[in-house]
């Protein structure tokens, strides 16, 4: 499409604010949709790519009924009317040839070269109906507008186009804008395009972008063959995505070739881009063709998601999370190369700074508590675990030195050693995972436990904390970057303080290794289905169980179940349900316990089996899978210690789970038999703490099978790799079987935690 006018920002439009962040896309009331011919043709050029279109009527009709205004931009006449032409023309020559020739001659036929405008001319009216029909299954209404240099140049027709848009879109209807392509001049280059202050209607991108400014559209989505704006060419080795574009970065880009069906290429869609910000639009450039994407891609920008390039006029002070993660992985690997003692040093530093700046620190906490209780946000549980104190700063410091002098054992530990050959050692070491995301809510005392946790085991660190610590938090991060620039690796831990959607830091699956997420089981889930390729540590629910056997001890029992309900009921560790053997019930056991629920002001629910024993019973259980996080649990009632297992495994989450008795074999056989990451006997839920285990901290408890589990620490940060060390080895030689011929003779290797 070729519409060969120079106009200018028009006098008569106010520009309106473009969004500063992606966030703010979700208020977008007018969008427009640009359409690209690479979106919309198929492969071969000949006809539409129906699948992709399909796709994206459906989110476009969805935008349009959620009450927003949508218009499109679109492609396509060519290639619809070129695939019909051909048609014609081949049914028409072998007609002819048959008459004439004989059939044999067919296969000499070739179809003439076909004018762009006779196509357009062809395939208008094809696209339109197609559109038409696609939107009707959804209730959705469209109205075709073609236009032409003059509906810009002539300022009575402008207001003409105007006056039947803003009609079409009060009455519902979606607009499907096009140039007239049957009617205009041969394609121009792309020099015509100059800058942001004039804006020549010379292709689909610059119509788009004088579309949305004449029309004060909130948003323009263009759609192209591109996942967005790179800073070289798309598919060289150092290409990288760029998230976020600002007005005079387009001097550090260098384009690539255009698409072969398009005549637009990125360098047009960036300088119209910047003609539609300027005029008060938001730009995103994102992918239309990506089959994983493309049904979604709209919605997902509208929703705000880190999708495409995102063009805005405000540039964050500090770096973007990209270019933080990429520091924390550059300081983390020489993080890693440090000698144990001097990551020691850089923990016991802030351990020091924890309790020499506890004043800065308390007063930081003080500001987030006002603000929390002001808010009524957060329950009393959640603000909690916002307070900080002296005593908590005290315990902080124990924990982190009892980590420094863990360290010493963590990096690079030989774990096995094997002489291959003479002369031909491989050894399995101890290495960093990489760089990892800690997602966590209200404890700001995760900060430093987390941060001296990966200083420990040489990993590169990513933080994300909740708003409502944002001020604890920053004193703590910056504390920590003191600390670590001892020795010189100030930026392996990264507080991510933008305003980063935490699913956006889920994509970023090139860059980070290992996400954990801190707080309720809500979060985790959350943060477990927005993976995508980045594994995650922890535990979706901690439905924990305490099972009374018949042979329990009374007193044991009663503490038992009042530490692990009572202690911190929103803690994940503590007792959901309550398992009791069907023995206990009308016995003082049994009355005791009820007793000191109530004192406690616990809440009883009944589980089936419980309820049928009881003439008057607590409201029944809704369900046997419910994680309470308060003062609430089930109680349910047992045959046996095996009927207590199977409920377990049923019903449970794999977290921690408990057997009080004083029969040894009893409590042997359900240690043996709960699949649970923590199973205890006559001890409380409670004790499943990385801190009570003697961790020093934790950085969650894991229910995974594979990798770490239970409570997370040191250990659990690290991974290994495999070192082979030879003298003139330089091929291995394998048998005829297929393995190698080298004999294996194991080394022993000193034990790593000496008893």
């Amino acid at each position: 499409m070729n519409v060969l006018l120079s106009v200018a920002v028009p006098v008569t439009h106010s520009p309106g604010k473009s969004a500063a962040h992606r966030s703010e896309l979700r208020q977008a009331k007018r969008i427009v949709v640009k359409l690209g011919s690479a979106v919309v043709t198929r492969g071969d050029e000949c006809g539409l790519a129906l699948g992709r279109l399909a796709s994206i009527v459906e989110q476009v009709a969805v935008l349009q009924n959620q009450g927003r205004e949508m218009m499109i931009v679109t492609s396509g006449a060519v290639a619809f009317g070129r695939q019909r032409l051909r048609h014609e023309i081949l049914l028409s020559q072998s007609v002819r040839q048959a008459l004439h020739s004989g059939q044999n001659q067919l296969k000499e036929m070739s179809l003439p070269v076909l004018e762009a405008r006779a196509c357009a001319a062809a395939g208008q009216s094809g696209l339109m109906a197609l559109y038409e029909a696609m939107f009707t299954q959804y209730s959705t209404c469209t109205a075709q507008i073609l236009v032409t240099n003059l509906d810009f140049h002539d300022e009575q027709k402008r207001r003409n186009l105007n006056s039947t848009l803003h009609e079409l879109l009060r009455m519902n209807i979606v607009p499907i804008i096009n140039t007239n392509d049957a009617v205009v001049p041969p394609p121009v280059p792309n020099s015509d395009l100059q800058g942001v202050n004039v804006i020549h209607i010379k292709d689909n991108d610059s119509l788009a972008a004088r579309l949305a400014v004449e029309m004060k559209a909130d948003l323009l989505i263009a759609l192209s063959d591109v996942e967005g704006l790179y800073d070289s060419p798309p598919g060289t080795d150092d290409a990288k995505l760029i998230d976020i574009f600002y007005p005079g970065d387009q001097q550090s880009i260098r384009y690539g070739s255009k698409s072969k069906v398009g005549i637009g290429g990125m360098e047009a869609k960036v300088k119209s881009a910047l003609w539609a910000l300027q005029g008060g639009t938001s730009v995103v450039i994102a992918n239309g063709t990506d089959p994983k994407v493309t049904g979604h891609v709209i919605t997902d920008i509208v929703e705000g998601k880190k999708v495409g390039t995102f063009f805005s006029e405000v540039k964050p002070a500090g770096p973007t999370v990209e270019q933080q993660t990429e520091m924390a992985r550059q300081a983390g690997r020489t993080l890693a190369t440090l000698h144990p003692d001097e990551r020691g040093e850089i923990i016991c530093r802030l351990a020091d700074l924890l309790t020499e700046k506890k004043d800065e620190i308390l007063s930081a906490n003080k500001r987030d508590m006002e603000t929390a209780a002001s808010s009524g946000r957060l329950s009393q549980p959640l603000l909690a675990r916002l307070s900080l104190s002296t005593s908590k700063l005290n315990s902080l410091a124990i924990g982190l030195r009892q980590i420094a002098v863990s360290s010493r054992d963590s990096v690079g530990q030989v774990l096995r050693r094997t002489r291959v050959a003479n002369n031909l050692e491989l050894e399995q070491i101890t290495v960093p995972i990489g760089v990892l995301l800690v997602i966590f809510e209200s404890r700001p005392d995760c900060l430093p436990q987390v941060s001296a946790l990966a200083i420990a085991s040489g990993n590169a660190l990513l933080l994300k904390g909740g708003k409502e610590a944002a001020n604890t938090n920053r004193i703590l991060h910056q504390l920590t970057q003191e600390a670590l620039s001892i020795h010189g690796v100030k930026d392996a831990i990264q507080l991510v303080s933008t305003r980063e959607e935490v699913e956006d830091l889920c994509r970023l699956d090139k860059m980070i290794d290992l996400i954990i997420p801190r707080g309720s089981s809500q979060l985790v889930r959350d943060i477990q289905r927005a993976a995508k390729g980045i594994p995650v540590l922890g535990h979706s629910e901690g439905i924990c169980h305490v099972y009374i056997d018949s042979e329990a001890c009374i007193e044991k029992a009663i503490d038992i179940i009042k530490d692990s309900k009572c202690d911190y009921p929103a803690a994940c560790n503590a007792m959901e349900t309550l398992l009791l053997h069907r023995d206990l019930l009308r016995t003082p056991l049994f009355d005791q316990i009820i007793d000191m629920l109530r004192v406690e002001q616990v809440k009883i629910h009944a589980g089936p089996r419980f309820a049928s024993y009881l003439t008057f019973s607590p409201s029944e259980v809704k369900s046997l899978r419910t994680e309470y996080g308060d003062l609430e649990c089930c109680i349910e009632v047992v045959d046996s210690m095996q009927d207590a297992v199977d409920h377990i495994h049923k019903y449970g989450s794999s977290h921690t789970d408990v057997i009080v008795t004083d029969n040894e074999n009893t409590a042997e056989q359900f240690m043996q038999q709960v699949d649970s990451a923590c199973v205890f006997w006559n001890a409380s839920s409670r004790f499943a703490d990385g801190y009570r285990f003697g961790l020093g901290a934790e950085v969650g408890i894991s229910t995974a099978r594979i990798h770490a589990r239970g409570p997370v620490g040191l250990e659990g940060l690290l991974t290994t790799k495999w070192v082979l060390r030879g003298e003139g080895h330089t091929v291995a030689e394998f048998s005829e079987a297929g393995s190698m011929k080298y004999l294996h003779e194991n080394i022993p290797v000193p034990q790593r935690f000496p008893s």
